[in-house]
């Protein structure tokens, strides 16, 4: 099933008003696709900033919570910034990515997408 880009953007748009980014002030929405459902996730900022959360990691975790474990797209958006997914959000993207995923990248100079291979070629997996 291919993912509806329309209606990710639209959710992402929507959602990116909730991040919580008092420290950066770079807000961030993401849009996880898998088992044919949407999933929105924020970037949420901690004073320790070890433990705040990217917006495409609080996509996948909310995605997982509800039962699917299988990502067929991400999107990633945001007003502030070109966002593109830093290590960690990669290294999630490849635990859950149902093979090389496209990962649609939207911001106020891009909107592209790359595939997974292309920003983390030599993912860790569990599987050889």
């Amino acid at each position: 099933m291919n993912p509806p880009r329309d209606a990710m953007l639209e959710i992402a748009k929507k959602y990116v008003k909730n991040s919580y980014a008092p420290y950066s002030n770079i807000r961030v929405s993401s849009v996880a696709f898998g088992c044919g459902k949407l999933y929105p996730g924020v970037n949420v900022e901690n004073s320790s900033y070890g433990l705040t959360i990217c917006a495409e990691r609080s996509a996948i975790f909310r995605m997982v919570s509800e039962g699917c474990k299988r990502l067929d797209a991400i999107l990633v958006y945001s007003e502030d910034v070109d966002p593109y997914p830093c290590g960690a959000c990669l290294q999630v993207i490849s635990e859950f990515a149902s093979g090389d995923v496209p990962i649609r990248i939207v911001g106020p100079n891009v909107d592209v997408i790359e595939r997974l291979s292309s920003l983390l070629p030599k993912a860790f997996k569990l599987e050889g």
